[in-house]
């Protein structure tokens, strides 16, 4: 009897370097996952990274997306700034071109759109910044897919659109009462790489965290700048493997 293979994708947030300082092991990375999440500049990135991550992406067959955070180096994208609407339109609008400029030379096309750190989680939150969010998104590409958590204000508002959600999980982030914690976590919550791949198999056979609602995990989602991200990504990819998961980008 042949088991029936199921499809995850595994996506990284990458080119995170800028200037004289380095970020992540894309190198390493990038041939391991198969959505890259391109830092655009604001939170992290610089023009040289984003043309090279681009390219390390397109040379492997990795999906490329936008990552995109508050203008805000000095606190990485993780620290909340009060901003109108009309800023966050702006901001993504900006970061969205910046990448897209690099991904035209190269003749790909964008596939998605990530938010980064506070934004992220304060368009989970609250409905004035999700809804601004899919407002960008409509306005430059409806086509491009959002990375989220499920049951989040911001997949509510994607799927009200009709624009295509992918529900992440986020491997190297502890969870407690179906939250993740996204900040403040110690390597003692998250575990051993083992210890993550056996929470990732375990959350996408019973879908403990969603508390077995039907809103799937699509993607596992493991930081670059997390200590032994390769080595957290290898031991996922096996374990998944290993359980009759084919790692594949959705699209």
């Amino acid at each position: 009897m042949t088991t029936l293979k199921k499809e995850i994708d595994i996506n990284c947030d990458l080119g995170e370097s800028f200037g004289l300082y380095k970020f992540g092991s894309d190198p390493d990375i990038m041939p391991i996952i198969s959505s890259a999440n391109v830092a655009c500049g604001f939170h992290a990135g610089d023009p040289q990274t984003i043309r090279e991550t681009v390219a390390l992406a397109s040379s492997n067959g990795v999906r490329i997306g936008a990552h995109i955070g508050f203008p805000d180096r000095l606190g990485f994208g993780r620290r909340e700034m009060k901003v109108s609407s009309e800023e966050i339109l702006d901001y993504i609008i900006y970061q969205l071109g910046a990448l897209d400029g690099f991904l035209k030379i190269y003749g790909v096309k964008m596939s998605h759109l990530k938010l980064h750190g506070a934004l992220y989680m304060m368009a989970a939150n609250q409905k004035e910044i999700s809804d601004a969010t899919i407002k960008a998104i409509k306005s430059y590409d409806s086509e491009l897919e959002i990375y989220t958590l499920p049951n989040s204000e911001l997949s509510k508002s994607a799927q009200l659109n009709n624009l295509k959600v992918i529900h992440e999980f986020f491997a190297d982030r502890p969870y407690y009462n179906q939250k993740v914690k996204m900040f403040g976590w110690t390597m003692e919550e998250i575990g051993s790489s083992v210890d993550i791949a056996h929470r990732v198999l375990n959350e996408l056979n019973y879908n403990s965290i969603n508390e077995g609602k039907e809103q799937e995990i699509h993607s596992i989602c493991v930081h670059s700048d997390t200590q032994n991200a390769p080595a957290i990504i290898h031991a996922v990819r096996k374990t998944l493997e290993e359980n009759d998961f084919i790692i594949k980008a959705l699209r």
